[in-house]
């Protein structure tokens, strides 16, 4: 590679990356998250949906997937009315692959949702319980093939819905992260055979040209037998 080439292509990625802190800092999401406290402008994805679908109420039990670095996880806490005398209305746990800086009231697993023994400490948490929500945020570490990064992410949506079949009320709700393109009509398929609703949300906060959707799936359906439908 001649040096004017390489040259080049690092006054580009200079350029790139210039552009792009420009941009982060005059984000009117990230000076609003900025100024509220919140860890990330994803929270006003959250709150715009909340606003429309009234997911979040006290005394309900959340599961947040995919939470750090927490800004979904500080918009269910006030939401479920913040932490009085030590604790929540309702119940909290967030999990993630990475580490999270602790929220009081919040339970928190640090883990791969893909691992079984993670899975498997996440339904020990519920002790029994089941969710009222389930909200899942996650995304694979893109490679920059479309392809596999595809396959990734649909293994996510996958996988959280298997979690919600097997841990979400009846009438719970599961609000799932996904992207326009390769396996996402059929997951929209897959959620529409278990939910009586199957919403699409663009929060304002999502920015237009990238190809993030929220998917909200509602009232999980029931056979006569009162079994779920199969997976």
């Amino acid at each position: 590679m001649s040096g004017k080439t390489k040259n080049a292509k690092t006054a580009s990625k200079h350029r790139s990356n210039r552009a792009w802190i420009e941009r982060h800092i005059n984000d009117p999401y990230v000076q609003a998250a900025t100024r509220h406290g919140y860890r990330s402008r994803a929270a006003y994805k959250l709150i715009e949906i909340d606003r429309r679908d009234r997911l979040v109420r006290p005394g309900a039990v959340v599961i947040d997937l995919g939470a750090a670095p927490g800004s979904w996880t500080q918009v269910v806490v006030e939401r479920l009315g913040g932490v009085r005398d030590g604790a929540l209305a309702g119940r909290l746990i967030a999990l993630d692959l990475l580490p999270m800086d602790s929220i009081a009231g919040v339970e928190f697993i640090q883990g791969d949702f893909r691992d079984s023994e993670v899975v498997e400490r996440l339904v020990q948490s519920l002790q029994g319980q089941r969710a009222d929500l389930i909200l899942s945020d996650m995304a694979p570490n893109l490679s920059g093939i479309g392809a596999a990064d595809a396959a990734r992410s649909a293994h996510l949506w996958e996988l959280a819905l298997e979690f919600a079949l097997q841990h979400l009320k009846p009438d719970g709700r599961l609000l799932t992260k996904a992207f326009q393109g390769s396996g996402y009509s059929q997951y929209v398929e897959q959620l529409k055979r278990h939910f009586s609703r199957v919403l699409v949300r663009k929060p304002a906060a999502s920015r237009q040209e990238s190809a993030e959707i929220y998917l909200l799936a509602c009232a999980r359906k029931i056979s006569r037998a009162g079994e779920h439908p199969a997976a």
